[in-house]
């Protein structure tokens, strides 16, 4: 296979119409297409769509994959549940990007393999299941996502050196979603170390339903009519991920740090640092066991060589045995076995008793050049 495209759209607000059905296929034969997604794949030739123009008017995620390095992560919101002004903040370059469009605000994650090293094993089935979870945090005021998209555009240096924006909480602990959204974009992990210490610790969970309770009660009546309009005509499918927003909006022990006086610059150094000593640690790891493993490897050798001495005529007599066979198979055995003698007589102070026997053995078997040439090669 020469190529590979991976390309998905999920719908998640509404199911898509009959009518949107019919103009998917019209772009694509090959397509698994359903009431909520399309999902292709290509070896040869190109989509036929456009991603931006199916994001406005159809779908709410979709993940791009090539084997050329590229990948692209699309989500959209409406505005009335993400400000644009608020993702406006942290999609600041080509490598997260956003637009608005009628009552939605989409946001474009986008990665360049930058050593352009083709992936031949690539497989996008389930990476956008393991991803589209964030949507619905980020509905309901987890900024995390967006945070990630600004260390994308640090990371491929398309920032000038500017303070960060906002720090959301528990970047430090992220979750398999906003974890699968890194690895998808390959966002430097120590650049996100690096960041994460300017970041509060994630808040211990959801408010609990006494907690909740006791805000609604405290809420507007109009904004309790609206509320319930919403959930009788289901008006809103962001309603719950909306209420839960202005619940922590009012109650911000999760909220985001202020701006901080880092810069991007300064994060780039810090990331740079830690990965210096993350390396020199696995460096010495390494080295602590490469010696572990010669140790051990001499501790066997010399259990190895102390049985060879319990009987050392009867390994002689076996290199002759094995010569005598005359096999390739058990020359090599036999050269072995002679290594073994040697190493032996130089560890016990038997070398020169080793040279002599060594010597009569290669004039017994002179005319067999198979095994001269092996004794040669093993420096016998």
């Amino acid at each position: 296979m020469s190529e590979y495209q991976y390309y998905e759209f999920t719908a998640v607000d509404r199911p898509l119409t009959g009518r949107e059905r019919a103009e998917l296929r019209s772009l694509s034969t090959r397509a698994d297409i359903t009431a909520t997604s399309f999902v292709n794949t290509y070896e040869w030739g190109d989509f036929k769509g456009d991603p931006r123009k199916l994001m406005e008017r159809c779908f709410d995620a979709h993940l791009y994959l090539a084997n050329w390095g590229t990948r692209q992560l699309m989500l959209r919101l409406p505005k009335h549940v993400l400000d644009p002004a608020t993702v406006a903040q942290y999609c600041q370059g080509d490598s997260a990007s956003a637009w608005t469009a009628g009552k939605h605000v989409i946001i474009d994650l986008h990665d360049e393999d930058e050593d352009g090293t083709d992936e031949w094993d690539l497989d996008g089935h389930g990476l956008l299941a393991s991803i589209i979870p964030v949507r619905a945090r980020l509905a309901a005021g987890d900024l995390r996502l967006l945070y990630l998209a600004w260390l994308r555009c640090v990371q491929s240096e398309e920032i000038a050196d500017e303070p960060e924006p906002p720090v959301p909480a528990g970047l430090g602990t992220l979750d398999a979603p906003l974890t699968a959204v890194a690895e998808f974009l390959r966002l430097d992990p120590d650049l996100i170390a690096a960041a994460a210490a300017g970041s509060a610790p994630a808040a211990s969970g959801e408010p609990t339903t006494a907690q909740l309770r006791t805000w609604v009660i405290g809420l507007p009546a109009p904004d309790k009519d609206a509320i319930l309009a919403d959930l009788i005509t289901g008006g809103d499918s962001h309603l719950r991920s909306r209420l839960l927003r202005g619940y922590r909006d009012e109650h911000p022990a999760d909220a985001s740090t202020p701006a901080s006086t880092r810069t991007s610059g300064q994060l780039l150094a810090i990331a740079a640092d830690l990965r210096a000593g993350r390396e020199r640690r696995d460096a010495e790891q390494r080295e602590r066991d490469r010696v572990r493993r010669e140790r051990c490897a001499a501790a066997a050798r010399q259990r190895h060589l102390d049985t060879l001495a319990v009987d050392r005529p009867a390994a002689w007599q076996r290199v002759d045995e094995l010569i005598a066979t005359k096999k390739p198979r058990e020359y090599d055995a036999a050269v072995q076995l002679l290594v073994d003698l040697r190493d032996l007589g130089e560890r016990d102070g038997g070398s020169s008793s080793f040279r002599h026997r060594l010597a009569e053995l290669r004039a017994v078997h002179a005319r067999k050049p198979s095994l001269l040439e092996r004794l040669n090669l093993a420096g016998l």
